[in-house]
């Protein structure tokens, strides 16, 4: 198994690992230990690059498995056996790990408001979406919302990551805010993301430590998508 260190630390940019296995035909290798974010919950993995001394092998996909973290390379495979070190791009990682933290701090501000679960969602770099079901929203909700998001995000609340023995977790069912528990059956601990006093879910992607550093958030727009269900886009203002 790969060790995630990027569950842990959402600000280690760089490692130095083994491969320790291969796939020649798919072009990926699989590593002992990893910065590079695998992707899910709506967060894309990360890029970045592998490097063997002088070489450079840029890392173009990143997914995981019952094996561990594999890494798609653009080039030949280095051997199993071969030490390398590896940085991700970091400017691209930051500016998810603070869409990442809006979409929470958004969850949490919808949540209080009106206690709906979340359907769906997704993110790219600096802007992202969530899916909720709110039968009575009105068009005169949105500023609201956002000036209640960025209101919350400017109150430096921390960010705090820890871990539960799945039976704690199923025991608690406000861990789950989305309508249906996505939590894998096989998963036996379980991540959990907690912007202290306001959002506290089971997660596995990159935040940053506190909601200071996302800064401040403009919502563009928030669609009806029929039968109650409302998808609100949020957008780091420094995107702009």
């Amino acid at each position: 198994m790969t060790e995630r260190i990027y569950s842990t630390d959402a600000y280690a940019r760089a490692m130095e690992a083994t491969i320790v296995g291969s796939d020649t035909d798919d072009g990926r290798i699989l590593l002992d230990r990893t910065v590079f974010y695998p992707g899910g919950g709506g967060q894309p993995h990360d890029l970045g690059v592998l490097r063997l001394g002088d070489d450079v092998l840029e890392v173009v996909r990143v997914t995981q498995d019952g094996d561990g973290v594999w890494h798609w390379l653009e080039g030949s495979l280095p051997a199993v056996g071969t030490e390398v070190t590896g940085d991700i791009d970091w400017d691209r990682r930051y500016r998810l790990m603070r869409t990442h933290t809006a979409l929470h701090a958004l969850c949490g501000v919808v949540w209080n408001r009106f206690q709906s679960p979340v359907t769906g969602g997704n993110m790219q770099p600096g802007e992202g979406r969530l899916d909720f079901d709110i039968p009575d929203w009105k068009a005169d909700d949105l500023p609201v919302v956002e000036r209640e998001l960025n209101e919350e995000l400017a109150r430096q609340r921390q960010v705090e990551v820890s871990f539960l023995p799945r039976d704690a977790a199923d025991e608690d069912p406000s861990l789950i805010r989305t309508k249906v528990n996505l939590l894998p059956k096989g998963i036996q601990e379980v991540r959990v993301i907690d912007i202290v006093g306001l959002d506290r879910q089971a997660d596995g992607g990159t935040h940053v430590g506190g909601t200071g550093e996302v800064g401040r958030i403009s919502i563009p727009k928030a669609e009806n998508k029929g039968r109650g269900f409302r998808r609100i886009r949020v957008r780091l203002d420094d995107e702009e």
